[in-house]
């Protein structure tokens, strides 16, 4: 009995040669995703909504390649060549942008510098668990104060590659769930990407005019917010032009309309599910919308901080 117990210590998957602190894990982790070449399928979980997607990343004659494919409903996919992301959808031409990664599948944060989530949570090891056939080490990201929500991360112990990314609300509750269900590294990429590799994408789209646009500021934002994103474009449902501003600590995004014309309506598309909270504000002549997964009262303290400069 002690040999056999002895041998199933040996050869255990949650058994690991270095003990590793929550953010070593996580420097690892970004490391692997900048570096390995992989496919993951992997299944999206917003309550009632389940979306699969196959997202694949490789190097190509130096050329650091990725795809993304949502494999239910009408087809959606998006190639990286770079620093350039082209996205291919059925209802409109394809167009490029400037990107540094495809966005959907992983917090942007996760690829980059993680001591900047310092800012606003604390890194927290936490158990160990089996995902996809692979053993996982939990990492808990702890909301340092009352405006954001917690996360928790499973890393491959093989790869350091995200296994499992979870968003839970103040009450604990899964907000949404991203988990990989097929793992594969590859040494040579497969031929999806060295096509990828070799094709015309359409040029760069140039960035939104905004000739138009007022420069709006905010004079609070929760700590380690940051605004990413300003531009002046119209929403559907609405012919007068609206201010758009992007905001995100990291994990967390927040979107912020503003209608410059206050008779011009909000769209109704814009509703309040899967833990996405959504406040209406009214800041001198203009309407302010603002949603993300964080508290409602983030958002109201945020929408009513806008001024402009």
């Amino acid at each position: 009995m002690r040999l056999f117990l002895l041998a199933l210590l040996i050869i255990s998957p949650f058994s690991h040669s270095e003990e590793l602190s929550a953010k070593d894990w996580l420097v690892n982790m970004s490391q692997a995703l900048s570096e390995t070449q992989f496919k993951a399928s992997v299944v999206q979980i917003q309550a009632d909504h389940v979306r699969p997607l196959v997202f694949l990343q490789g190097t190509v004659d130096d050329k650091r390649i990725a795809y993304l494919e949502y494999l239910n409903g009408p087809p959606k996919n998006a190639v990286k060549v770079n620093n350039t992301v082209t996205f291919l959808e059925h209802d409109q031409p394809p167009y490029s942008v400037n990107a540094s990664l495809i966005q959907g599948v992983w917090p942007v944060s996760l690829y980059g510098d993680i001591s900047k989530l310092e800012q606003g949570y604390q890194f927290v090891l936490g158990g160990r668990s089996r995902i996809a056939g692979r053993a996982g080490q939990m990492i808990r990201f702890i909301a340092k104060d009352e405006y954001r929500y917690d996360a928790q991360i499973w890393l491959d112990l093989e790869t350091y590659l995200p296994l499992r990314y979870d968003t839970l609300n103040r009450e604990k509750q899964l907000l949404e769930q991203t988990m990989v269900i097929e793992l594969i590294e590859f040494k040579e990429s497969p031929s999806i990407l060295v096509e990828a590799s070799k094709h015309d994408w359409p040029d760069v789209i140039k960035q939104a005019d905004r000739k138009d646009a007022q420069d709006w500021q905010f004079t609070w934002l929760p700590q380690g917010f940051d605004m990413v994103v300003s531009d002046n474009h119209r929403l559907i449902g609405i012919h007068e032009p609206v201010e758009y501003i992007a905001l995100t600590d990291g994990l967390a995004n927040i979107s912020v309309y503003v209608a410059r014309a206050p008779e011009g309506p909000m769209p109704e598309e814009l509703v309040t599910r899967n833990g996405l909270s959504m406040v209406v504000e009214k800041v001198g002549n203009a309407e302010v919308v603002a949603l993300g997964k964080v508290p409602s009262q983030t958002l109201e303290r945020i929408a009513r901080s806008l001024a402009l400069k």
